[in-house]
């Protein structure tokens, strides 16, 4: 458990990290990967050269003999949600850092990117059940409180329903909003609500993963610990075969949430704790760009 002390010294540099990354790598880049998800329709002008053709007005087009072309008007205040899992499986991690802790850092440069953009933010947090629900709010104070918040969040629930935490969130808000899910996804039984929620908001997954939740170290006789039951058993690491399974595991997790994100017609982005999740955002919002 973090002091007071300790807590604030981390979101102090949580924070000025963020600006930097916020400054020099998302400048727009952020906000234009999103443009166009908030339109809302202003007027029917005459067509004109350059105009988009997939806009134009075919029944206004029809009656004057001429082509009108539909002119819409970007929603300029978008509505982020971030959906934080911090079940106790998100303590794990073997390289640079826990996968709660990377979760925490892309979460604040979300954050971060929101309220320079004047755009809303808000957090659920959940486990196996709603953690915590901050409603979304602009201003850099708000940024801060929710960053304190990723850093001193002790979960009541242990274990994973990204279900429970999506059916929240469609009934929560009315509003159409960006999404970001921020997990390892072991869990599953959660399609039906992903689906639900990508037909009215744009959801956008991110899965953190650490390279031994792929794969298991040849190690001999392992004793492990499931974080989220509590279960302990022993292990022959040094057997092919049961590093084989476990590889296979892995991929099978892993197949269930890509395919689940696809069928909602939603992004899913892969980051190991090991990479670099700045180059995977970027890479990303340009895509969107495009």
């Amino acid at each position: 458990m973090l002091t007071t002390a300790e807590i604030l010294k981390k979101v102090r540099a949580l924070e000025i990290r963020s600006k930097k990354l916020t400054s020099d790598l998302f400048t727009g880049e952020y906000h234009s990967a999103f443009k166009g998800k908030g339109m809302s329709f202003k007027e029917v002008r005459e067509y004109a050269a350059g105009d988009d053709i997939r806009f134009i007005d075919w029944n206004v087009s029809a009656r004057f003999g001429h082509p009108f072309s539909k002119i819409f008007e970007e929603e300029r205040e978008l509505t982020v949600m971030l959906l934080v899992d911090i079940s106790a499986s998100s303590l794990f991690g073997t390289m640079h850092g826990t996968k709660r802790d990377i979760i925490t850092e892309i979460a604040a440069v979300l954050s971060f990117s929101a309220v320079n953009n004047a755009d809303k933010i808000g957090v659920i947090f959940y486990s196996d059940i709603v953690e915590a629900y901050i409603p979304p709010k602009k201003g850099k104070q708000h940024a801060l409180f929710i960053v304190r918040e990723l850093l001193s969040k002790e979960p009541k629930g242990k274990g994973t329903q990204l279900a429970k935490a999506l059916q929240f969130f469609n009934n929560m808000t009315r509003q159409k909003s960006i999404a970001f899910v921020l997990s390892d996804f072991l869990d599953a039984n959660y399609e039906d609500a992903l689906r639900i929620a990508g037909r009215k908001h744009d959801v956008v997954g991110i899965k953190l993963y650490d390279p031994m939740d792929q794969r298991l170290p040849d190690a001999g006789l392992m004793q492990v610990r499931d974080a989220e039951s509590d279960r302990r058993k022993w292990v022959d690491t040094s057997n092919e075969y049961v590093r084989y399974r476990y590889e296979q595991e892995f991929f099978h997790v892993t197949k269930y949430s890509t395919d689940a994100f696809k069928k909602a017609g939603s992004d899913l982005l892969h980051i190991r704790t090991d990479e670099d999740y700045v180059k995977v955002l970027q890479k990303f919002f340009i895509s969107r760009n495009r």
